[in-house]
């Protein structure tokens, strides 16, 4: 087993003692070549994007991947060779608790608190101004029902929420995938309603809040574009934590600009980092943060909570978990 990431090196006593059939070596490096004598002998791989060519690791079988996305190595020839699992479920506690955050801010007007304080300012009717939308009654749209949907449902009904989702598969409701304990929404009992993919617009027209929590795959490229933008409630709100080409970032903006949105949190875009000419930056309705809703200090144990559980599964000869469909993308 080798792992090319870098941890604490007692973290990973767990997975050595699990069995004396491990072997574990641990290189971090960045460069696959770098490891050339090694790859010959690896069965199991951790790594972040480091794989080797199914020549160099005839003996590979399986590859755990250190994040949730993998859009990056569908096209790699290992696809055909090995399993791949990915990282799905150790972001959800920190990506639900920011969509939420974003929600909240624009509910209660946080922006327009934070530009009056830059001021000094006491500002007149305050009534007219600050009264906020409760989020008691209100309904969230959650576009992608994985570990980040279900996670957002629980907290939005704890506020007093409805909760609607799109899901590929509506009538498979279990969460398969790995999720901390007393998170998420294992049997889909916190949404109102399930819609599937090609009911999306059906389901943006009822929502006051939509988060996007979806993969990027071919198939939801630009899923977010004019007619969608168009079809939800007028005054609505996005946060979008997936990737940033899931939206169309100009008609987004044009959305904005003409106030058919009420506002847009984005974590994410087509270009990272965002080009400075980009005309949401300087949109007084939109929040921004430079692709970090999924940092959490507690990431890299979270990882290797994943990796030791497949691994017990894979020397138990059982089926791994958030094993990834790489024809799906996901």
């Amino acid at each position: 087993m080798l792992i090319t990431h870098s941890f604490p090196d007692a973290a990973l006593d767990p997975l050595r003692n699990l069995s004396p059939r491990i072997e574990l070596e641990h290189h971090p490096v960045d460069d696959v070549e770098e490891l050339e004598k090694a790859w010959s002998a690896v069965e199991v791989l951790y790594t972040v994007d480091v794989l080797p060519t199914p020549e160099q690791a005839p003996l590979l079988k399986w590859v755990q991947g250190h994040s949730a996305g993998v859009e990056h190595l569908v096209d790699h020839p290992l696809v055909s060779k090995a399993q791949f699992t990915n990282a799905s479920g150790i972001h959800a506690p920190a990506i639900g608790e920011y969509v939420m955050m974003m929600i909240l801010a624009f509910s209660h007007h946080l922006p327009q608190f934070i530009s009056y304080q830059a001021h000094a300012e006491w500002p007149s009717g305050r009534w007219d101004k600050f009264v906020p939308h409760e989020l008691r009654g209100a309904t969230m749209g959650i576009v992608g029902y994985g570990s980040l949907g279900r996670e957002i449902a629980r907290l939005a009904r704890a506020f007093g929420m409805t909760v609607l989702a799109t899901k590929r598969e509506v009538r498979h409701l279990a969460d398969d995938g790995w999720r901390l304990n007393g998170t998420g929404d294992a049997r889909a009992q916190a949404v109102r309603r399930l819609y599937p993919p090609q009911a999306l617009k059906s389901m943006l027209g009822e929502c006051d809040y939509i988060a996007l929590t979806v993969p990027l795959t071919p198939n939801t490229q630009q899923l977010i574009g004019a007619a969608e933008l168009e079809a939800m409630k007028p005054g609505a709100f996005l946060v979008n934590v997936s990737r940033g080409r899931v939206v169309d970032e100009r008609a987004l903006a044009k959305a904005l600009r003409n106030g058919g949105l009420g506002g847009a949190a984005l974590d994410v875009f087509e270009t990272e980092p965002l080009p400075q000419d980009s005309p949401l930056w300087s949109m007084p309705n939109v929040i921004l943060s430079p692709h970090v809703s999924g940092f959490t200090p507690h990431y890299d144990k979270r990882a290797l909570a994943v990796f030791e559980d497949n691994l017990r599964r894979y020397l138990d000869g059982k089926p791994l978990l958030n094993l990834v469909d790489m024809q799906r993308g996901y």
